[in-house]
């Protein structure tokens, strides 16, 4: 297993990698070290008995190869596009059903968070604080989630430029937080429609923490659908190659047994059924490309 990229000038962009550090998740659970993890599940929560199902069945093709697994699914989903919208279950039976999985399935869990008294709350049950791409810039809620002492998920906003992600950081860590993750999900390119710019993992690996890939999120067409995001998956795998093929600790999927039907970024989410090829495939791309980082000597 290869460790944590050392800090280096590529020598070709000039741009200087601090030292990427092991994040632990769970004691069993490390982010960083060279392996990959998945944090996935359905967009927003729906009831007990799918969350656990999903879970348990995304946790197993997970096991069978080898791949870190954190459920994630959100209690409330506060910037949907129309008010009719569904949100999800609310804070308290999210959070109720966040535990179960937790308990039942065995893995961490991860939830969004809106607002910065939710995060103490949320932080009872979930093992990792998301900081939705919207709300980035919100010193107060990142203040409040970095004084948790949970690992800390944050998503480049859609409107920003990859270096300013340094400053959303740099609030984190001036509020205690040092187990921090930084998510690419897209950036905004014209109306109703997202584009990814690879450059910006290796721009915000430079800032210290673990990368992760968004691949549902980024092929999402945000309020293309007449009152509600639409979305391609079909682009879902294609961006996941390229971004496991440079070198991201995780991988963010939205993952549902039948997305057509469901409540919410149906069109964007992977089917369940095409997760386990999906994976390995994306596994001999992360084999490939952590065996030619091995190869590449550092250069001072």
């Amino acid at each position: 297993m290869r460790r944590a990229l050392r800090g280096r000038d590529d020598g070709a962009s000039g741009i200087v990698t601090d030292p990427v550090p092991v994040i632990e998740v769970t004691p069993t659970l490390p982010i960083g070290d060279g392996s990959l993890t998945l944090l996935g599940g359905p967009c927003v929560i729906e009831t007990e008995s799918h969350s656990v199902d999903i879970a348990g069945r995304i946790r197993d093709v997970c096991t069978a190869r080898g791949v870190h697994y954190v459920f994630k699914s959100s209690f409330d989903k506060a910037n949907r596009t129309s008010v009719s919208s569904y949100r999800g279950p609310g804070l308290d039976a999210g959070l109720a059903v966040l535990d179960a999985v937790k308990h039942t399935v065995g893995v961490p869990v991860l939830t969004d968070i809106h607002e910065p008294d939710q995060a103490a709350v949320v932080a009872t049950v979930a093992d990792v604080l998301q900081i939705p791409a919207f709300l980035c810039r919100q010193t107060d809620l990142l203040l409040a989630a970095a004084a948790t002492n949970r690992v800390v998920n944050v998503k480049k906003a859609q409107f920003l430029a990859a270096d300013d992600m340094r400053h959303v950081v740099q609030k984190l860590r001036a509020g205690g937080a040092t187990r921090i993750l930084v998510t690419e999900r897209g950036t905004s390119f014209g109306y109703h429609n997202l584009v990814v710019d690879f450059r910006s993992l290796t721009t915000m690996r430079s800032f210290g923490c673990p990368i992760v890939f968004d691949a549902t999120h980024s092929v999402q067409m945000p309020g293309g659908g007449d009152g509600v995001s639409s979305g391609d998956r079909r682009f879902v795998e294609p961006l996941a190659r390229a971004a496991v093929a440079i070198g991201v600790d995780a991988l963010f999927m939205e993952i549902h047994d039948d997305p057509d039907r469901a409540p919410s970024d149906g069109p964007n989410m992977v089917r369940f059924d095409d997760l386990a090829p999906m994976l390995d495939r994306l596994l001999r791309i992360h084999e490939a490309a952590r065996d030619a980082a091995e190869l590449t000597p550092a250069r001072a």
